[in-house]
């Protein structure tokens, strides 16, 4: 890794910090060619700190760590893309990142779409909404739509039909997503799930 540490003549690269899991970037540090051989020889990230100008591992005194995943060189070779495994929050303030946001999974628009059923869920308007309409009939109404939608969508895999079989394709998960908070769980849950059975 041919890293251009010269190119702004202060000895210093970027380094961007990702969660190795949630992909969520956590924070923005500097190093330079002494700050980034103890990364690799330590695997915990090590920065050169700007302010206090020394070298300092992140979470040298707060004990919160970033466990190095993987560093990656961008076209310029002038900053890095650096996957970690993190130990507690990031931020010296306390929080998960820097900008002081939440360091949970996300699953794109599905995540959007979880919260959508969640706000519909928690509303309980049953006459403009759908999800609080069949939420609030129970958990054997709401399963029962689950069987329902997954039948349909095995008649419409056996045909040639791919709109249909994506249409209730979509209705199944939509319906899956309200089965499991009537539940009580999430996407997370069935993403542990999987996980602790991957071998």
């Amino acid at each position: 890794m041919k890293i251009d540490f010269n190119k702004n003549n202060d000895g210093l690269v970027p380094a961007i910090i990702q969660d190795a899991t949630t992909k969520n970037v956590l924070m923005l540090g500097y190093m330079n060619e002494e700050a980034f051989r103890k990364t690799e020889e330590t695997k915990l990230v090590t920065f050169f700190s700007r302010t206090k100008k020394r070298l300092w591992t992140k979470g040298e005194e707060s004990g919160n760590v970033l466990h190095l995943v993987d560093i990656k060189l961008d076209c310029d070779n002038d900053s890095l893309l650096i996957s970690v495994s993190p130990n507690g929050p990031t931020c010296h303030k306390g929080s998960d990142t820097c900008w002081n946001e939440d360091n949970s999974q996300k699953y794109g628009f599905f995540s959007t779409l979880e919260e959508t059923i969640t706000e519909r869920i928690a509303n309980k308007d049953t006459q403009k909404s759908y999800v609080a309409s069949l939420f609030a009939k129970g958990i054997n109404k709401v399963a029962q739509k689950v069987g329902e939608e997954a039948v349909e969508t095995v008649i419409e895999a056996l045909d040639d039909n791919d709109e249909l079989f994506l249409y209730e394709s979509a209705d199944l998960l939509f319906h899956y997503l309200l089965l499991l908070q009537a539940k009580g769980f999430t996407l997370k849950d069935i993403e542990a799930e999987l996980k602790g059975r991957q071998k």
